[in-house]
């Protein structure tokens, strides 16, 4: 598979490029596919709201975003960390920004809501289960 990109990419686009090339969180599965420097930004990745986003996810996020004249920069760090209250989305906000209109971050936080989805809770181990009891 050719990968040729224009611009930065989302956490779920590197995370598909990796899935494409057998990265996986058990480097010895991957051998020799995938060098382990990828298979550390996999295990990474795996692990953010990129892990259940879908292209279709994304496309339909940045369609959505197009009333609110972001900046590319600001729809990228909203599709990876995928904050959910106007007080999570202020930082991803360029300040030197001149908008004709304020971003309604209100809106902008339920729209994040509804179009890509929330990242499953982890999954606890039997280990931090076990350190937990005896605590």
């Amino acid at each position: 598979m050719k990968i040729t990109t224009q611009g930065a990419l989302t956490n779920f686009e590197v995370l598909d490029v990796l899935r494409s090339r057998g990265a996986s969180s058990d480097p010895l599965a991957a051998l020799g596919s995938v060098s382990l420097s990828e298979c550390k930004v996999f295990d990474y990745l795996i692990q953010t709201p990129a892990s259940v986003q879908t292209r279709e996810d994304i496309d339909e996020f940045i369609k959505r975003c197009e009333k609110y004249r972001l900046l590319m920069a600001e729809k990228l760090h909203i599709a990876n960390f995928r904050p959910t209250c106007p007080e999570e989305i202020e930082p991803f906000m360029d300040e030197g920004v001149k908008r004709q209109e304020p971003v309604d971050s209100e809106e902008l936080a339920h729209m994040i809501s509804e179009v890509l989805p929330h990242p499953e809770p982890k999954k606890e181990t039997a280990t931090q289960n076990q350190t937990a009891i005896e605590v």
